[in-house]
């Protein structure tokens, strides 16, 4: 049978995006042209907050006090997960070189870059946890410098314990700017900073946006959109977690879509049944999010069998993909687009989002078609090089010659023509395009 829908979204995820391009455009230059004093003055507008923007050592162990020994555990606990994950996947990066011919040696190697800014959230929720994810991954790639920035509270800061999970996993510079104007701060180098290579971590749609407009200048994770998951349930799955996993995932905010792809229709329903009481049951922001979430964005698909589960699964490309259905190494050979698998009842997005160790900053609205998330990778540049004899070159620039003259471009032959001429002068070579 086709896809059944016993629920369709009435909205996109960008069904009601502003256009915030031109007033982005508009802070990103006038912070660039006036510098410090022009960061300043917006983040007096914005973050109202007229305190250091570079936190000293002593502001830093002053919020790290603050923080509860026990959360300062959980912080611990997750920073040393994310970092080991994030070791495992750069000994996948390997150096390495190959003779191409004989006397001619071709090799890559991976080189971080110098310098990541890092933005971590710290407006309705304090993210912690992005805080974790980004310094960590660009301190284990190597960075020589890490900045991260974060929105500060009206007369209180920076929350302390973003400071505090910052400090911890390695942040060589803690930022007390938000917005637009904290990611110009790092892109521009001021405060004085060095100048971003890369910009990473979540942030609202203008943030989104000042790193749309800044990509090519330096570098960026994503363009990330509403955060989003799906959930692949079949007759095994509990429907009472696959709800909770549906609503704590909808509480992201108003237009964030969930989706429920299964191929029981009896699961489908009473999912359908519990999903209302459990968000009735959040406190009051969280509730409002969650109920705008799942009136406007959420879908609920039946499907005929697995394949068509997943091949819908493929299609809608969700940032977090959750499977709750028997045999799940069929699952993980199977799905190819998503930023993040969660496989069995035992794992759910939260854990992934917290502490586990895999990364949170992960592709949104169908991204996942083409990219995967954040990683140490994100930090480094894979470069070429190679080396060669003479020997070794004389095959590999006759060709050059050849193929360089076929396409029009004389200056590239005779650099090749010119070695030859020296290297063997006492040899003839037919170096023209149509021999």
């Amino acid at each position: 049978m086709a896809r059944e829908y016993l629920k369709k979204a009435s909205l996109h995820s960008t069904s009601d995006a502003t256009d915030v391009t031109a007033t982005v455009q508009e802070i990103l230059s006038r912070i660039e042209a006036g510098g410090d004093a022009a960061a300043l003055d917006y983040a007096a507008r914005f973050d109202r907050y007229d305190g250091p923007v570079v936190l000293s050592a002593e502001d830093i162990a002053a919020a790290s006090a603050q923080v509860p020994d026990r959360l300062k555990a959980d912080i611990a606990f997750a920073h040393d997960n994310v970092r080991r994950f994030a070791e495992a996947q750069k000994d996948t990066i390997r150096d390495t070189e190959i003779e191409i011919l004989p006397g001619f040696v071709a090799g890559q190697k991976a080189i971080p870059v110098d310098a990541a800014g890092c933005y971590v959230p710290g407006g309705r929720y304090s993210h912690v946890a992005s805080a974790i994810m980004t310094v960590t991954t660009a301190r284990v790639a190597g960075c020589r410098h890490v900045m991260a920035c974060s929105p500060p509270r009206p007369g209180v800061g920076v929350a302390p314990a973003i400071v505090h999970a910052a400090h911890v996993c390695g942040a060589d510079t803690i930022l007390a700017i938000g917005g637009v104007q904290g990611v110009a701060a790092m892109t521009f180098g001021l405060f004085g900073q060095p100048r971003a290579n890369i910009l990473v971590g979540p942030g609202n749609q203008f943030v989104a946006e000042a790193k749309r407009i800044l990509f090519g200048r330096v570098g960026i994770d994503m363009i990330a959109g509403p955060t989003d998951s799906l959930i692949l349930a079949d007759a095994t799955a509990d429907p009472a977690i696959v709800a909770a996993d549906l609503v704590g995932q909808a509480e992201h905010g108003y237009n964030s879509p969930v989706w429920l792809v299964t191929d029981d229709r009896a699961l489908a329903e009473r999912v359908m049944e519990l999903v209302p009481g459990l968000i009735e049951a959040l406190p009051q922001v969280n509730r409002e999010s969650a109920a705008a979430a799942w009136r406007d964005y959420a879908e609920v698909i039946l499907c005929s069998d697995r394949e068509e589960m997943a091949a819908t699964s493929d299609d809608y490309a969700p940032e977090h993909l959750t499977v709750q259905a028997a045999d799940l190494d069929w699952w993980l050979e199977r799905l190819t687009c998503y930023g993040s698998l969660f496989l069995g009842e035992e794992t759910t997005v939260a854990f992934g989002d917290k502490a586990s160790g895999t990364n949170h900053v992960l592709p949104t609205s169908g991204a996942a078609s083409y990219t995967g998330g954040l990683s140490v990778h994100k930090f480094m540049k894979t470069v070429t090089w190679q080396r060669a004899t003479r020997d070794g070159a004389r095959p590999v620039a006759e060709a050059t010659a050849r193929i360089s003259r076929l396409e029009g471009m004389e200056g590239h032959a005779r650099t090749a023509d010119v070695r030859l001429a020296k290297y063997f002068p006492d040899r003839t070579f037919d170096l023209s395009a149509d021999g």
